[in-house]
């Protein structure tokens, strides 16, 4: 009967989120469908999980609002309260969505320390899922912060400077803001798994090696996603909109990249690929 409850919690707690998100327009009308079933996965399955989700989104919803009258002036696709749509719900948390239903399937529903000696799997599947939200937050922050800063970004690629806005663009705010976005995801699994989860002392005490793993998956997703940016993803001036932009035309004068990937696929690899790196990690220091 435990899985009728936390179902029930699951279910509750999901419903309440996505509707004060879409009443904020934190998400769209398919935004909050998709949500509430992604929410309600992940905290059916474990409450750490849950935790990392629901820090990811709430703290990434709250950057999105930050100086929204400037970014407006420079995202051509800004919306309002950042309000994401069912597509970019996924492309934030699909990859998760499906570890996570792994991952109960091979604990049979019961919380389990990254410990590799006990299983090399599920602590190599946890640690792809605790990757996967560092790199979605530390995208977030960097993007959201580092279009605030003072200094000109630059082209990660080569070093110069470019317009705000420039898909691959850098700034050291940006850098410094994806660590810290890690750092949060690693803190709220921490934090739930120390009342969730039952394990050895030792085996305990080295669960606060997720801190600086998940501070360097934030910091790594985002530079990840900054290099597909610059390369696959691009950036143009629009001499008629007098903003940056990502696809090609007419008035266009194009700054870097070729047009191969759009926002949602480079979020898509970058998460991608810093999930399957910080499963390694996981894997080897666990």
């Amino acid at each position: 009967m435990d899985w009728l409850f936390q179902l029930f919690v699951a279910g509750f707690i999901a419903s309440l989120i996505a509707f004060r998100a879409h009443r904020k327009k934190s998400l769209s009308n398919s935004g909050a469908v998709a949500g509430f079933f992604v929410m309600a996965l992940h905290i059916f399955v474990g409450y750490r999980f849950g935790a990392m989700l629901l820090a990811f989104f709430f703290s990434s919803s709250t950057l999105t609002k930050i100086g929204e009258d400037r970014k407006r002036t420079l995202d051509p696709e800004f919306k309002e309260g950042g309000q994401r749509n069912w597509i970019q719900v996924l492309a934030n948390s699909g990859i998760a969505s499906v570890l996570v239903v792994a991952i109960w399937v091979l604990t049979e529903g019961q919380d389990k320390c990254l410990d590799s000696k006990e299983s090399p799997l599920i602590t190599a599947l946890i640690g792809a899922v605790i990757g996967h939200y560092s790199c979605c937050n530390g995208d977030t922050w960097s993007s959201e912060l580092g279009i605030l800063s003072k200094e000109d970004p630059r082209l990660i690629t080569t070093f110069k400077q470019v317009k705000k806005g420039t898909n691959g663009g850098v700034t050291i705010t940006g850098i410094l803001a994806a660590a810290a976005a890690g750092s949060v995801i690693g803190l709220s699994f921490v934090l739930l798994g120390f009342s969730t989860t039952r394990c050895e002392y030792s085996t305990f005490l080295k669960q606060l090696l997720v801190l600086p793993i998940a501070a360097l998956a934030g910091l790594c997703g985002s530079v990840i996603d900054s290099l597909l940016g610059a390369t696959l993803q691009f950036s143009g001036f629009c001499s008629v909109r007098r903003k940056v932009v990502g696809k090609p035309g007419p008035t266009v004068k194009r700054i870097s990249g070729v047009n191969v990937l759009d926002n949602n696929a480079v979020n898509f690899v970058s998460i991608l690929l810093t999930s399957f790196f910080t499963a390694i990690a996981c894997w080897y220091i666990f």
